[in-house]
């Protein structure tokens, strides 16, 4: 069951949840950016949202992806999409720029900017967060 905040129209897992509550759509997160960027996540959208019990929202500069908690966020930059997702081990791929062990699991960091980019390895670490949170 979700809530949805009355002053920032975000949808939410629980009843007056701690959030940034700011009013932000998602077209204005990908002003001024490559048309690129916005088919590369319309892609991840489109399998991402496709998952059970997902609710996406959009923040002050990125965009949440919760199952029963955040599992995966995308923040717009000038010419890539900075993506962050979790796993319970440290991934050994090239793809990683960061990995951050932090409560008990990694905080995975990584950077695209094609469509290319996005591959079943790639998907396979988001919904390995998806499933771990």
């Amino acid at each position: 069951m979700s809530w949805i905040c009355p002053k920032c129209e975000r949808e939410l897992r629980n009843v007056n949840q701690f959030h940034n509550c700011v009013k932000v759509s998602l077209d204005s997160l990908f002003e001024g950016r490559p048309a690129e960027l916005e088919l590369v996540f319309d892609k991840i959208l489109a399998e991402v949202a496709g998952w059970d019990n997902v609710l996406i929202s959009t923040s002050k500069n990125c965009i949440v992806f919760v199952h029963k908690r955040t599992f995966f966020v995308i923040r717009p930059m000038q010419k890539q999409l900075d993506l962050k997702f979790y796993s319970k081990t440290k991934p050994e791929s090239p793809i990683i720029m960061k990995s951050t062990f932090q409560a008990g699991k990694y905080e995975n960091s990584t950077r695209i900017s094609l469509l290319t980019e996005l591959t079943t390895e790639l998907f396979g670490m988001i919904k390995n967060s998806y499933l771990l949170l």
